[in-house]
């Protein structure tokens, strides 16, 4: 749980899942869901989230387009945690088109952490002379 606290999750706070697939990691969403005491919200929920689970894998698009859409219904001082196949996984991602999508989003990178065997989660957070 401790590694779930440190990408920034915290008790009593809403989290909105966003491309959940069925190759996601059931332990990562039940470790957020321990860490908040609530479930994680679905892509439907329309009013404000503390934070954005993002599950993306390489063949999902355009990063930066699921960043940007990940951002709405985040209240003030939100933040996103993208969860990645780790290297050497289908889909990976790599760092570095992370980076860039993050910052052509408006974001940066403040943490990563391998919350599984096979997942990476980055959190991404606005600088802070741009947080609301």
């Amino acid at each position: 749980m401790a590694g779930f606290a440190k990408l920034g999750f915290a008790q009593g706070q809403i989290v909105q899942e966003i491309a959940w697939d069925e190759d996601c990691d059931d332990e990562v969403r039940l470790g957020i869901e321990s860490v908040t005491g609530a479930p994680l919200e679905d892509e439907d929920y329309g009013d404000g989230a503390d934070a954005a689970l993002v599950w993306f894998r390489s063949e999902d698009g355009d990063l930066v387009d699921t960043l940007v859409d990940a951002l709405t219904n985040l209240v003030d001082n939100g933040f996103l945690v993208l969860c990645t196949p780790r290297a050497g996984q289908p889909g990976d991602v790599e760092p570095s088109d992370i980076d860039d999508a993050a910052l052509t989003a408006g974001l940066h990178s403040a943490g990563v952490a391998n919350v599984s065997r096979t997942w990476t989660a980055t959190r991404l957070v606005a600088p802070k002379n741009q947080r609301r």
